[in-house]
């Protein structure tokens, strides 16, 4: 089973990786896929700020989102890919999910701190209206 499972370092997707990991245990095979997506940044901020200070901003936030879960799998002895990803958070998510040909979508309700909570919280109901994949959301 190829499941995708989108992560913010949010406590709930923390959750989503954790029951990505009993899933995938239930059917003894397949991987995981971890994808961060980072919008883009507003135009005219790159120009602002310099090409280099705006991918250190990527990698950083990348890192960020990506840690905890990694660090989950890899107590979990589970095999898994990361994907760092910049776009609109929503479709990146079926892309991958679709490039990688998931069997699953695995991701939290919602995401960090209240204004971005309400954003990703839209984002899972996208996802969730638009995959051509099962959706499961982690409360």
């Amino acid at each position: 089973m190829k499941i995708v499972v989108a992560v913010d370092g949010s406590e709930i997707s923390q959750r989503a990786v954790k029951f990505a990991i009993k899933l995938l245990r239930a059917t003894d095979k397949g991987q995981i896929t971890l994808v961060a997506v980072n919008p883009e940044l507003f135009p005219g901020v790159e120009r602002k700020i310099g090409a280099e200070a705006a991918a250190r901003h990527h990698a950083e936030s990348h890192d960020s989102m990506l840690a905890d879960a990694a660090k989950t799998l890899a107590r979990a002895k589970v095999e898994f890919k990361e994907r760092r990803e910049i776009g609109d958070i929503a479709a990146t998510i079926l892309d991958v999910a679709h490039k990688q040909r998931a069997d699953l979508i695995v991701m939290g309700s919602h995401g960090r701190g209240a204004v971005k909570g309400m954003l990703l919280g839209s984002v899972s109901g996208k996802v969730l209206a638009q995959a051509d994949v099962p959706v499961t959301i982690v409360r």
